[in-house]
């Protein structure tokens, strides 16, 4: 069953990396490959394969019809819905998903079932499972993309969302139903009775996402912590945590039914056991709203207690097989949760390390199978993330047991008993607060070595079955010839998959930050930052999700150097993320922003240096330091021998001025990044005809609020013949500066070379 699974899944997988659906006509051919894998040995593996693909490409069909017609972004449009899982109050922004009943709006009679809003100012207090009228002003979804980056657009298509906007002020808005008992409701309920018996607790976020699966409490250095000891599936209600409840409800079971004669002669025992774990984890799973996770240990352990129940014994391994081969039945769009690769991974691992052992004590046991969990689960995680924590194996040999022996069950406890002895829930919770403390202090301490954590550049695909194949090698029972030859197979992971340019050469990626700017310029031998974006609000900034994650994921190290071409918050607005996460070497800035971060000093004309072969030049501002704001923009050249880039900032009219008097020749440039994003303050029409670039680039945001790039602008470089890209149309773009005499500049669009079905044109 193992390889009809596998041939199954592949044909999934296959689908999920298509640019474009193929034509929805295809899936009329699914009962006739059923019928192969069924009746024709021989075609079974071909048959599973086109089956796992079709019924892929008919969930992606199905679906694919609710989203918002492009006509209808940015208008006013009234919706009735109903307010689903739990409404997000953090940082003075209302965010919820609403499922929509009815669009009032004759333009929209079959719009988006699901819609992702935002309720700014004056946003009540929301409860989940509430009906409401609302006016709404809509997009299709689309997100940043960037190399290395969070793919928004596949987190809304995995979700069923098909636009997202925000509540306008408007008197029509009014509730039309209260919650009543919808599960949702319920939940949040519970969420405050425990937020009131914790408040204040640091760790009070935790043992909430424990209770009800809702993670907002968790703040970024909590997760920081979780991520650097490799321990984030804690707070994750997911097989672990569902696992040990309905353990708990087995054991209980079993041996209390016991007791009774009466009972063990009407059912037996471990029958009666089986139906018990599954009722209790189905009703954790209802307390985590079935999220993802959930669902997904839900069905296998379904599967196993299922058996048990049928009296019908089934092998491990098979097991597995037939858990994954329902999820993907169920949900074809699981695998693109790292989530289920991760924990099919793991039990795969613990499977194969348990096979044929026995003998060890139970703390060597458990050291072994953590061991062969990190090796197993560590080409997958530098393939998703990037980063291997190396002090997970330690941290989750003592966090496990602890989590599931004292504070789970202290947390559940608590958590019912809110609801019928408030007084001992609260003190329950409180005893699961001060169990937990002592380890989160041990986890702090972990995450703060320096070691705790590896990163290193996304490896290859090849690099990563090898290395899959590698482990399993080495977790083989003893006496397996060449089993220490798995070891080998290992190395490619330190080799990255993409290399450092060639001496002479230079990589530039204006990166997709929304309305902002941020550049990167690698050599052979060196790393420039130029602007770091924009801050997204309280905790969440261009430098935290754009920047960190495009360096890790080409394994660049620290920048050894920061330029912040001026203040303004667009520009410099993920900073500090950056500089906390990979301190540069020396930090530049224009205006506002040499004053006030710390240790830079000023940029002006006249700067230069040579990196690798390939030529920098500061032509903006002069060192007098009478230029002020936008007129203050750093303005830097890079030149290899065979193309130059241009580097505009937010320079505008007055600072094109002044570079067309000292430094006309020297502006001509291969490819500009076009002052101030494409306003009409700058891009004059003497300084686009000196520039002349074959490659206008404008680092704006999709549907920005400026209109940016003006049309006037834009037509004025379109008249000297450059071609213009817009990072929110084409995501990262992606310059190669090649040596002389190496041909010349090439150009990618992240958007188009990463490209999904489900990605926004």
């Amino acid at each position: 069953m193992a390889s009809g699974t596998i041939a199954f899944l592949l044909g999934v997988l296959l689908l999920q990396q298509l640019p474009a659906l193929p034509h929805g006509g295809w899936c009329a051919a699914l009962p006739v490959l059923a019928w192969l894998a069924w009746r024709r040995p021989r075609w079974r593996l071909p048959a599973l394969f086109g089956a796992g693909f079709l019924w892929a490409l008919l969930h992606a069909v199905l679906g694919a019809g609710s989203q918002l017609p492009e006509a209808l972004e940015g208008r006013d449009l009234l919706v009735e819905g109903r307010v689903e899982g739990l409404p997000d109050h953090g940082g003075g922004v209302l965010r919820f998903v609403l499922a929509v009943e009815r669009w009032l709006d004759p333009a929209l009679a079959d719009g988006p079932s699901r819609i992702r809003l935002s309720w700014y100012r004056t946003a009540p207090r929301l409860r989940s499972g509430e009906r409401w009228q609302l006016r709404v002003r809509l997009k299709r979804p689309h997100g940043l993309l960037n190399p290395g980056g969070f793919d928004y657009e596949a987190w809304l298509h995995r979700r069923g969302v098909g636009a997202t906007g925000y509540v306008r002020e408007d008197p029509e808005n009014r509730r039309l139903e209260a919650s009543g008992h919808s599960l949702d409701g319920w939940r949040e309920r519970l969420l405050d009775r425990i937020g009131a018996a914790l408040a204040e607790q640091p760790l009070g976020g935790i043992l909430a996402a424990l209770a009800v699966g809702a993670r907002g409490g968790i703040g970024a250095r909590q997760w920081e912590v979780f991520t650097r000891t490799g321990t984030s599936h804690l707070v994750a209600i997911s097989g672990l945590h569902v696992g040990l409840v309905a353990g708990l409800a087995w054991w209980l079971t079993f041996h209390g039914w016991r007791l009774s004669r009466r009972l063990a002669l009407r059912c037996a025992a471990p029958r009666a056991a089986a139906a018990a774990a599954l009722l209790a984890a189905a009703g954790y799973s209802a307390l985590a709203g079935f999220s993802l996770p959930t669902t997904r240990a839900l069905v296998m352990l379904g599967v196993l207690f299922g058996a048990r129940l049928l009296m019908r014994p089934v092998r491990p391994g098979r097991g597995l097989a037939l858990a994954l081969l329902l999820i993907l039945i169920l949900d074809p769009l699981a695998v693109l949760d790292s989530g289920f690769w991760l924990s099919f991974g793991a039990v795969a691992a613990i499977l194969f390390a348990l096979a044929g052992r026995g003998g060890a004590s139970r703390w060597l046991q458990s050291a072994r199978l953590q061991l062969a969990v990190f090796l197993a689960l560590a080409p997958l995680t530098l393939l998703l993330f990037q980063r291997v924590s190396l002090v997970g194996p330690l941290a989750n040999l003592v966090a496990v047991p602890w989590m599931g022996l004292l504070v789970v069950p202290l947390t559940l406890a608590g958590t019912a008993l809110l609801v019928i002895l408030p007084g001992t829930g609260a003190w329950l919770l409180g005893a699961a607060h001060a169990v937990l403390s002592p380890l989160w202090a041990g986890l702090e301490w972990g995450a703060g070595l320096e070691w705790a954590q590896w990163s290193a550049p996304a490896p290859g695909p090849a690099a990563v079955l090898l290395a899959i194949a590698g482990v399993f090698l080495l977790l083989a029972p003893r006496g397996i010839p060449g089993r220490w030859l798995g070891m080998l197979w290992l190395l490619p992971l330190l080799w990255p998959a993409g290399q450092a340019p060639a001496p002479g050469a230079a990589e530039v990626a204006v990166l997709d930050v929304g309305q902002g700017l941020a550049v990167v310029v690698r050599t052979h031998g060196h790393l420039l930052v130029y602007d770091t974006g924009p801050g997204y609000g309280p905790g969440s900034d261009a430098g935290e999700r754009v920047l960190v994650p495009y360096l890790r994921a080409i394994g660049a190290g620290n920048p050894d150097l920061l330029i912040l071409s001026h203040g303004d918050g667009d520009h410099v607005g993920g900073a500090d993320s950056l500089i906390r996460a990979y301190p540069p070497g020396r930090i530049l800035g224009g205006g506002a922003a040499a004053a006030t971060v710390a240790g830079a000093e000023a940029c002006r004309d006249g700067m230069s240096w040579r990196w690798d072969g390939v030529e920098f030049r500061m032509l903006h501002p002069p060192g007098d330091g009478s230029w002020r704001d936008n007129a203050a923009t750093c303005v830097l050249r890079v030149a290899s021998g065979g193309a130059s880039l241009l580097l505009g900032g937010d320079l505008e009219a007055r600072g094109e001025a002044r570079l067309l008097e000292r430094h006309r020749e020297a502006i001509a440039a291969d490819a500009l990044v076009v002052p101030h994003h494409g306003s009409e303050t700058s891009s004059g029409a003497d300084f686009v005809a000196a520039v002349r670039p074959r490659l206008a680039i404008y680092s704006a945001g999709y549907r920005n609020r400026f209109g940016f790039p003006r049309p006037p602008v834009v037509a004025r470089y379109e008249a000297v013949g450059a071609r213009g890209l817009v990072t929110a149309a084409s995501g990262a773009i992606l310059l190669t500066l090649p040596p002389a005499g190496r041909g010349g500049m090439t150009v990618r669009r992240h958007r188009e070379t990463a490209r999904r079905y489900w990605h926004a044109d």
